[in-house]
């Protein structure tokens, strides 16, 4: 008799406490992935690449829902839209490795070793969106970035490609500061098919700068995601005592008393992480906030399945 999967017991076992006791980002990834697929009632394989494919004219008996009602008015007839899964997307993954990036504030109980980063929040939802990517045959690469593009890994659909994928990940450094516009325009400069774009970042960086990058990515009629990864403690400032703070990225250490500046802290990271997120909406691209103290499995399967019904409205349009 097959053993029956608690999803509670899954989502215990996907913590970020949990994930950081497993050594190897390939086993964290495939966890985050296996969580997904039990916490959804349909594959979340089929989360990306739903696409415009054609017209076909109206017959008795098609749902009235994708008439195209556009070309109705310009021709008089009668066309349904259809839409596929596009079988060769080009999914092009940015995962930020700057200094901001290196900041963690979970510790496993258990090995006070473990500290949980945001860089590792990152490369396991990286490493989880790649493997949804490659197991529906579209192709993937990915590029680790900080103030410039940093390392490669090329555009593949192979599934052994993940394996790649997930090296490059898992050893790479986290430092230098954060140029979002200069390293999507290196990668962009350099390439002319549209693609499916995943910017995973804790977006430290000036608005202007960003809204650049998001510029650069829709005159080249990109699609994109931007996920925007932050420690609790970071959005919480919880410190309350007097302690010295240090800038990850180069701007030095400052002796500080938290409790005096927790308000205007929040405030302003509040009105950053608005304008993010209003800025990337205003470009007609998708945007999620992301916890490294929750456990991936819940934002990555509602995101897949928001994504899959915004195309479903498109098509009843």
């Amino acid at each position: 008799m097959a053993k029956t999967i608690d999803l509670d017991d899954v989502r215990r076992y996907l913590h970020p406490r949990m994930l950081a006791r497993l050594r190897t980002l390939e086993l964290r990834a495939r966890q985050i992935v296996e969580g997904v697929t039990v916490g959804m009632h349909r594959s979340p394989y089929h989360g990306f690449s739903i696409e415009f494919a054609q017209h076909r004219p109206y017959a008795a008996g098609d749902d009235v829902r994708h008439l195209d009602w556009k070309v109705f008015g310009r021709s008089d007839k009668l066309y349904l839209k259809q839409y596929e899964q596009e079988t060769n997307l080009d999914l092009l993954i940015f995962v930020d490795s700057s200094g901001s990036m290196a900041y963690g504030s979970t510790l496993d109980q258990q090995r006070g070793d473990a500290l949980w980063r945001k860089f590792d929040h990152a490369t396991a939802l990286a490493a989880a969106l790649s493997y949804i990517a490659l197991r529906q045959g579209d192709r993937v690469s990915v590029v680790i970035f900080a103030d410039s593009v940093r390392d490669v890994v090329p555009s593949s659909s192979a599934m052994q490609h993940w394996r790649r994928i997930v090296s490059a990940l898992s050893t790479h450094t986290v430092d230098q500061p954060t140029d979002i516009e200069r390293s999507v325009e290196q990668v962009l400069a350099t390439t002319s098919k549209r693609k499916l774009i995943a910017i995973i970042s804790d977006a430290f960086d000036d608005p202007p700068r960003i809204r650049a990058a998001l510029g650069r990515v829709k005159h080249g009629r990109h699609d994109l995601m931007l996920f925007q990864v932050l420690d609790r403690q970071e959005r919480m400032f919880l410190f309350d005592q007097p302690t010295a703070f240090e800038g990850l990225e180069g701007e030095g250490r400052l002796r500080i008393d938290p409790r005096a500046l927790r308000d205007g802290y929040l405030d302003a990271l509040r009105m950053h992480i608005e304008r993010i997120r209003t800025m990337t909406r205003s470009f007609g691209f998708e945007y999620q906030l992301i916890d490294t103290h929750e456990w991936l499995g819940p934002p990555l399967s509602t995101f897949l399945a928001r994504r899959s019904m915004r195309f479903s409205r498109a098509g009843a349009r």
